[in-house]
């Protein structure tokens, strides 16, 4: 039997420690990302845990040095930090270079990339980017991308935590769809029929009456057979619910402070990759303008000439033609959408009383988007049965998740975004894949 001593764990030096360390000797490891060989020696630039570092190689050693490595190897690089003679946050971010003393190969690959990870940009097709996500995801742009999309799940999950939200995990194969329809992905469990989660919906509801402010970051499932840039059939949902409400609009007023917090830490703690990736973040309003279906449909139409009043639903001209409105009206490139028909909503979506046939829901729109659906829910047991049957639903289906209700729980409503559109929509990605590790869509199961 081995034992493991306690102490403190190490950790690599990071970027921005690195700044700090000008004129101290460091050992650096990572990955040979890119290597220029010049006639004095050369520069090798290493992939790192968190970016990029400019080595300099040279000195009477230098060409033996360089010519025993390779791109793609793994190595451990001792040498003299000092201030980078080229300011470029794409190999330097920290401003920062290492003249190298010595450079030990840990490890080497068994071919030679298809991949040319020293362009700027990745010049490949997007089929061929995906066929290779392994080594595409290796390039500073791509990775960049999903460090966004980390960092918004690190806001929305700080912000709720300090709200007093309490993180769940919530299952992700289920008897029935959250909410109803075909559009769910059937799986054999043992002796019988399961699906994997549209949503986690029940399960947050249920949690109001445990925690009263709940929220999950978790793959969801969606059967469309959409081919679109943006649709993919599994993604990061984005999950909150909290109780004691007084209608929706409690719950949009909530998002708002959350993107506030998002946007906040990703200036202050991202800022390498969203220059690498020339994002502009958006400014987040005190107040998101909001408007009703009706009147969104009616903003629309003056813009393009088409009537779109009997729509029950937005559709993505009208999406992109009412946040250019909102840009150019009222200075803000989100904008709310509510009350949806009752008939468009899923079952457990609160009706609104002052306004029949339609529900105290609604849409956020981001850059020609939606990127958040939510609204106030059913608390009422009985009002809930009533719905589901109305909905052409049998309650003894939804014995479980009706326990909650049944047994009391306060008003409540939440919300879910797609992390996947909402990175895209910030990084100005046209296609939602670019900023998904490994998508899965109507004809990808691999990589």
């Amino acid at each position: 039997m081995t034992t493991v001593p306690a102490g403190e764990a190490t950790h690599p030096l990071t970027g921005s420690e690195l700044s700090a360390m000008t004129g101290s000797h460091v050992t650096l490891h990572g990955m040979v990302m890119r290597i220029r060989r010049l006639s004095w020696g050369g520069f090798v630039i290493l992939r790192r845990h968190d970016g990029l570092v400019q080595c300099i190689v040279s000195g009477e050693n230098a060409q033996g040095t360089l010519r025993n490595l390779e791109e793609e190897q793994s190595v451990s690089v001792t040498g003299l930090v000092k201030e980078a003679s080229i300011k470029d946050p794409a190999i330097n971010p920290g401003n920062v270079e290492v003249h190298v003393e010595r450079i030990e190969v840990i490890s080497s690959p068994g071919g030679k990339s298809p991949v040319d990870l020293s362009k700027k940009v990745l010049e490949l097709h997007i089929d061929n980017n995906l066929d290779l996500r392994p080594l595409s995801l290796r390039h500073p742009v791509e990775r960049a991308r999903l460090k966004v999309a980390e960092g918004l799940c690190r806001g929305f999950r700080e912000y709720l935590q300090q709200k007093g939200f309490t993180e769940i995990h919530t299952p992700k194969i289920c008897l029935a769809g959250a909410e109803g329809g075909a559009d769910i992905f059937p799986v054999t469990y043992f002796d019988r029929t399961a699906f994997l989660a549209q949503s986690p919906q029940f399960y947050k509801q249920i949690g109001v009456g445990i925690y009263e402010r709940v929220f999950e970051t978790g793959p969801v499932f969606r059967a469309e057979p959409h081919q679109t840039s943006r649709h993919v059939n599994e993604y990061t949902s984005l999950d909150l619910e909290m109780g004691f409400i007084t209608d929706h609009t409690d719950v949009m007023k909530l998002e708002v402070e959350l993107l506030g917090h998002c946007m906040d830490l990703l200036r202050r703690e991202y800022r390498p990759v969203l220059e690498l990736l020339g994002a502009e973040l958006p400014g987040i309003p005190a107040e998101v303008p909001s408007v009703t279906l009706e009147e969104a449909h009616r903003i629309a139409g003056a813009m393009d000439g088409r009537d779109y009043s009997s729509e029950p639903d937005l559709d993505p001209e009208e999406e992109r033609l009412l946040c250019r409105h909102s840009s150019r009206e009222w200075g803000s490139e989100f904008v709310f959408v509510t009350h949806f028909p009752t008939k468009k909503r899923p079952f457990y979506t609160m009706d609104d009383p002052e306004a029949p046939g339609t529900t105290r829901s609604f849409d956020l729109l981001f850059r020609g988007l939606e990127i958040t659906t939510g609204g106030q829910r059913i608390h009422d047991y009985a009002m809930q049965v009533e719905k589901m049957r109305a909905f052409g639903l049998n309650p003894d289906d939804f014995a479980g998740y009706l326990q909650a209700h049944l047994y009391g729980l306060p008003p409540h409503g939440g919300l879910a975004i797609g992390l996947e559109r909402f990175t895209a929509r910030l990084l100005g990605v046209e296609n939602i894949r670019y900023t998904t590790m490994f998508p899965r869509d109507v004809k990808r199961l691999t990589p």
